[in-house]
């Protein structure tokens, strides 16, 4: 007996569940106190994003340029942006997590703040003051919240490069009480110290100049209690200052005239970094580490710089206690991955230290595991592959799914991204831009293929808290770029018991095919720091004649296609042999898939059935029989080239992404589009499908990678919902009709939007006999259009619009407009337009929108037009047909010639 099987239900919409868009592009960045919100600038706009989920909570509303300084206060309450139009302009941060589409509009605008652009700024710890240095050398102080200037200092000797307020939380050793100062440094080399404190002398000149850098200073820093100073510049040095002196009340000497003079501070050590350093900070690990009693001996501090590290200091020996991200090991001349470090952030609640790099990324470093702890990419460019990654089933068989996602751009670097925080990792290797990815072991390794004419795989790091990927293995032959590869399906074990693949397949520009022995290859045993092993060729084949575009072996690893600019797709059969002392391998062509007028962008085969998909650029998918190698099916529908495609849901659908930016899902059976999901803006280059099929996610060249979740049995539901309201509706509308309660009948047509419902309504109601006190037809419906409210109204208006421009039902639409224009006043009518506006701004988040009456005016406007020349039509054709009736009745009566009385009978006189 044949056990019947289920066909598996088609998914018919997948819905935007998230995305993950350029962060970061340039510009100054700026993290919350807690390290939960960073602040960046994409272009012209502002963002806010939540760090743990990666998350976009809102955007702040610019003025169309760019942002030139930017800072959040301690309390993080307000965000302090200074744009290149030289305005000042701050928001008040939103305190819920909860993502906002409406930008925050900001809640202070000063326009021209400076008369020159200003590249560094700085709150105070109290969150009241901001101070701001412009190109010109002049340093401002502002209130923040009254928004006026307090004190404006000038003498700079060119741009402004550093800023640090100095407000000692514990200053009794000093002897300063309520004691704030500003420091400043810029190009001219020298710092500054301005003080701020109403009860101080000094005015707008410097209390102290400090001269001892040669070059530029970028970081300052002040220890918690005020007395240590500590700067680093591009002259590759850290000094160290001690501020005692300025506070000291029996340092004061007196000069020749008399008037008393303050001692300078002293410079106490001098640092050697050996690289520029562009970011610097003080580190508080405990309370006794920067307090006045240790000396600068127990200080530490951080500086980043060119070689892309946070370097960890101790001032005693000046030496690197340790350092933290890891240093680039190739960088060419024209290559445009800089990983120096521009802004470093210091966060001490967290213990963290942020890095924010020349090549968009921001990095997270956790001073107590000594880890990265998360890392932001800011920029993908251009995405042209994607795949899913399970790095858990390395260590586990039983571990989840589809953890990671691998991305491919327009980079040498591929970036490897956690699904659910979008934590993500750089894997360096390829000394040029890679063009393709695919995975191998269910997800546990991943393949690559570059620009540099090689191939490279790539398995889990061991260790669970600095997790990511490294090289385990290179294959290097081809001549030309390497665009497409594909590892085997199946795995079996090693020696060890490791399940491990037994080889892949590169497509190069070069137009061959080659097959790599990958049975030596070490995936889960080789250290981390190891040499990746070499991968020996078990043969090389001229394939096509043009470039090979796309790879692919099929599930049972004895079928290779290949998909080429030839416009054609080649299906191979692999053979493969293998035993103690060697191994070998061969492929054999099996036949020829033609019939696209274009190059073959993408070749798949189904999971389940004996089926070949191809997408080309004559904007088509085709469907291939293997067995006799003839087109099945093909699917029209997109308006450009076709990219990538995969099979879904056992083979019975195809997902498509295209050039046009538009992801399909096809049903294979009736040949037809069921959903087109559209979020891109530009070609979608890359596609992937997760284990279970839920997840679709797509990469397009607008650097914006969508994850897309099934929501068939969702949207299902809400079908069924709501079809089951509407029967409700439906039997408690028949109900009111029967009760004659026609003003809950007619609002509830309303509200179901059926106004076929409300014609026969009024239909029936109007068959009835006149009465000389009802306009309708019955007293009750006349009241009831009499006191309908403002949105009711408005519609039944427009649905009367649309009964008056068919001659059928313009009976009854004139009856309804009539009965409306002589139970209601002109102004009543216009002010129900007027309230539908407001309600529609309402709904729209806008309050009290000032434009509502002039819509609602706009609206009656239209309504009015659009009712008058049908009206206008209508009586003429009244009119001529009472003319005609005239002309009938008197040739009635020229016909009859007396045999009918006057009222129509016959004569029989």
């Amino acid at each position: 007996m044949a056990v019947p099987t289920t066909r598996p239900k088609l998914r018919t919409a997948f819905k935007n569940a998230r995305k993950i868009s350029p962060l970061y592009t340039s510009g100054p960045v700026a993290v919350t106190p807690d390290g939960q919100k960073i602040v960046t600038c994409v272009g012209e706009e502002i963002l806010l994003t939540d760090v743990n989920s990666g998350t976009e909570i809102c955007r702040f509303l610019g003025d169309t340029q760019a942002v030139s300084s930017l800072c959040i206060t301690p309390s993080s309450t307000h965000l302090l942006v200074f744009t290149s139009s030289l305005s000042l302009r701050i928001f008040e941060l939103p305190k819920s997590p909860v993502p906002s589409h409406n930008a925050i509009s900001p809640i202070r605008v000063i326009a021209r703040a400076h008369d020159a652009p200003i590249h560094v700024c700085e709150s105070d710890p109290t969150s009241t003051y901001l101070a701001s240095g412009s190109a010109d050398g002049v340093v401002k102080v502002w209130d923040i919240l009254r928004g006026f200037v307090t004190h404006v200092f000038k003498g700079h000797g060119g741009v402004v490069s550093a800023l640090k307020f100095n407000y000692p939380q514990d200053s009794s050793s000093l002897g300063q009480q309520d004691s704030m100062q500003l420091i400043t440094a810029s190009v001219d080399t020298r710092i500054r110290i301005f003080e701020l404190s109403q009860n101080k002398s000094g005015g707008l000149k410097p209390v102290a100049i400090m001269e001892g850098h040669a070059s530029v200073p970028r970081g300052l820093d002040v220890s918690s209690d005020g007395r240590w100073l500590v700067s680093g510049g591009r002259d590759s040095v850290v000094l160290i200052w001690d501020l005692s002196p300025l506070f000291n009340t029996k340092t004061i000497e007196r000069s020749k005239k008399g008037k008393s003079k303050a001692v300078a501070p002293k410079l106490v050590k001098t640092l050697p970094i050996l690289e520029r350093v562009e970011a610097l900070g003080l580190l508080r690990f405990d309370e006794e580490s920067t307090s006045s009693a240790t000396g600068v001996n127990n200080l530490k501090f951080f500086t980043g710089g060119e070689s892309g590290l946070i370097k960890i200091w101790e001032a005693k020996e000046g030496t690197t206690l340790f350092s933290l991200g890891n240093e680039q090991t190739r960088i060419s001349d024209d290559s445009e991955e800089q990983r120096q470090i521009v802004h470093g952030i210091y966060l001490p609640q967290s213990s963290t230290v942020v890095s924010v790099h020349a090549d968009q990324n921001i990095l997270f470093h956790s001073l107590s595991t000594r880890h990265l702890s998360r890392q932001l990419i800011g920029f993908n460019d251009e995405i042209v592959d994607i795949t899913f990654l399970s790095p858990a089933l390395s260590s586990s068989p039983q571990g989840p799914r589809d953890t990671h996602l691998a991305l491919a751009t327009n980079s040498s670097l591929i970036r490897v991204y956690s699904s659910k925080n979008l934590d993500a990792r750089l894997l360096e290797g390829h000394t040029d831009i890679v063009l393709a990815l695919d995975q191998g072991l269910d997800g546990r390794v991943l393949a690559s293929g570059s620009k540099d004419r090689s191939a490279r795989i790539w398995a889990p790091n061991h260790a669970e808290s600095d997790w990511g990927y490294h090289c385990v293995a290179i294959c290097e032959g081809h001549s030309e770029s390497v665009g497409a590869v594909a590892m085997s399906r199946k795995a079996p074990e090693d020696g060890n018991g490791l399940p491990s693949p037994a080889f892949m397949f590169t497509g190069s520009q070069d137009r061959t095919i080659k097959m790599w022995d990958l049975s030596e290859v070490e995936f889960f045993s080789k250290a981390h720091d190891s040499d990746p092993s070499r991968c020996k060729g078990l043969m090389t084949l001229k394939a096509h004649d043009k470039d090979i575009n796309s790879l692919d072996v099929a599930p049972n690893d004895r079928l290779l296609v290949s998909g080429s600019q030839d416009r054609t797709a080649k299906i191979w059969s692999i053979t493969y042999n293998s035993s103690q002392k060697s191994r070998s391998g061969s492929i054999t062509l099996l036949g020829v898939c033609k019939g696209h007028k274009r190059g073959v962008w993408t070749v798949r085969f189904g999971k389940e059935e004996r089926v070949l998909a191809t997408g080309s650029g004559d904007k088509t998918v085709k469907l291939w029989n293997i067995d006799d190698f003839s087109c099945v099916k093909t699917f029209e529908g997109h308006t450009n080239s076709v990219l990538r495609v995969d099979f879904l849901n056992a083979g019975m659908q195809m997902v498509s992404s295209a050039s046009d930016g538009l992801v399909k899902l096809w049903n294979v059976r009736e040949e037809e589009c069921v959903a087109t999901l559209d979020n891109h803006e530009d070609k979608v280059w890359a596609l992937a499908i997760s284990a279970d099929e839920k997840t679709i996610i797509s990469g397009a060249a607008d650097s914006v990678v969508t994850f897309w979740e099934d929501c068939t049995e969702e949207q299902e539901q809400e079908k069924e919902t709501l079809r089951e309201e509407m029967v409700l509706k439906e039997q408690d509308y028949h109900n009111y009709l029967s009760l004659n309660d026609y003003r809950k009948a007619i609002q509830l047509a309303l509200a179901m939007q059926q106004p076929g419902r409300l014609l026969s309504l009024f239909r029936d109601v109007g068959s009835r006999e006149l009465s000389s006190l009802s306009l309708s037809g019955d007293a009750a419906v006349d009241e009831v259009l009499r006191t309908l409210s403002g949105s009711d109204l408005t519609r039944l208006l427009r649905y009367a619009r649309d009964w008056n421009a068919n001659a059928r039902t313009s009976e009854v639409a004139q009856r309804v407009l009539f009965a409306i224009f002589k139970l209601r006043t002109a102004e009543n009518v216009t002010e129900c337009f007027t309230d539908e506006a407001a309600e529609l701004a309402l709904v729209g988040g806008k309050v009290n929108d000032p434009s509502a009456n002039l819509r609602g005016g706009n609206a009656l406007k239209e309504l009015i037009d659009s009712l008058v020349p049908y009206t206008e039509r209508h009586l003429a054709r009244m009119d001529k047909l009472l003319q005609e009736s005239y002309t009938v009745d008197y040739i009635l009566g020229e016909m009859d010639d007396g045999l009918l009385d006057e009222d129509g009978d016959l004569d029989m006189n």
